[in-house]
């Protein structure tokens, strides 16, 4: 069987899935009334950035409301007759299937959910001030977005410095000309790969997949739109790297980030936040601490004199690749210009 060009097989008697369905039981509100994760004047009001008031940053409430979407999820998958998005009548019976409960469940959990949620997207931190990152280091959508910037929308809708800023963060080796003014924006072929992080520590590749904002709220309200007047995002990415300096808060020297919660953008998060990506900044990050203790240095220290040449750096990053760790794709270079057929 196949469906959206994937292959399956049917289910048999004795199968078990985990279900995640964006129409099925995806928690979607996002009001400041329902909202998941608390924001910072949230916490503040809950007193949550007090000493020892620290309870989680989340609203329990929500986490309730979200267990109940996901079964009633699988009400609807047994028992439901209505697809939301197809109408009704289309949805199937499946009065055989059978929802596994209890500590002895897959789950381990009495609900038989998992046992903390899914989170699409979470806190994220801002890395270290360093070269070029004044404000701290983050990633952004340009390092990794295959999209046309020379597109009019671009050109008539940022003021005329950050285009010219962004086409030269584009320029690769002709950076310099644009920035100078040497050479227009428009004339600049911009580079067809994702940029190159001399601190490379793991490596990713994932479309920019998120929710847009809608102009109603839920999301599933009956006619809703994207919301006007929102920058675009969404697309796709060239194969990417995972920065050390990514992983590194700007005030604690001993603690080393990974997962959804490395410094990047928002749309740059979405393409950095599924498992494969989870698993190779997990490694990084083991790796990192133990060559740290090892070596009696803090994180930060690998990547302090950067662009400068980094020994210690480099020698992690042999050791990331002697475990299997790649810290690049093949061919991986400022010079290789083919990206665009990378898929």
């Amino acid at each position: 069987m196949k469906f959206g060009g994937i292959n399956f097989s049917a289910p048999t008697p004795g199968d078990i899935s985990m279900q995640n369905w964006t129409w099925g039981n995806d928690y979607r509100p996002g009001t400041s009334q329902d909202n998941l994760i608390y924001t910072r004047g949230q916490l503040e009001a809950t007193g949550q950035l007090q000493p020892g008031g620290w309870m989680g940053g989340l609203r329990t409430d929500a986490l309730r409301k979200g267990e109940e979407i996901s079964i009633g999820y699988f009400y609807w998958l047994v028992a439901g007759t209505t697809d939301s998005q197809l109408g009704e009548g289309v949805k199937q019976l499946y009065p055989n299937h059978r929802y596994l409960k209890g500590l002895d469940s897959p789950m381990g959990t009495a609900h038989g959910l998992s046992k903390y949620p899914y989170m699409r997207e979470g806190r994220r931190i801002i890395g270290r001030p360093g070269y070029a990152h004044p404000r701290g280091f983050s990633i952004e959508e340009i390092d990794i977005s295959r999209r046309d910037y020379n597109d009019e929308f671009y050109r008539k809708t940022l003021p005329t410095r950050m285009y010219r800023k962004l086409k030269a963060s584009l320029a690769g080796l002709e950076a310099i000309s644009v920035l100078s003014g040497q050479k227009p924006p428009e004339d600049v072929a911009r580079r067809t790969r994702s940029t190159i992080f001399p601190d490379a520590v793991g490596i990713g590749h994932y479309a920019i997949d998120f929710h847009p904002c809608m102009t109603k709220s839920p999301p599933e309200a009956p006619g809703n739109t994207e919301r006007e007047g929102e920058r675009r995002g969404a697309g796709q990415a060239y194969p990417f790297q995972i920065a050390l300096r990514a992983m590194i808060p700007q005030k604690i020297d001993n603690l080393l980030v990974a997962g959804k919660s490395i410094a990047t953008s928002h749309i740059a998060a979405a393409a950095y936040r599924v498992h494969s990506f989870e698993w190779s900044a997990g490694a990084s990050a083991g790796t990192t601490a133990a060559f740290a203790l090892k070596n009696n240095i803090a994180p930060y220290e690998l990547v302090d004199e950067l662009p400068r040449i980094e020994p210690q750096l480099i020698q992690l990053q042999r050791l990331l690749k002697q475990n299997n760790n790649p810290t690049a794709f093949p061919d991986t270079s400022i010079f290789n210009e083919n990206w665009n057929d990378w898929k």
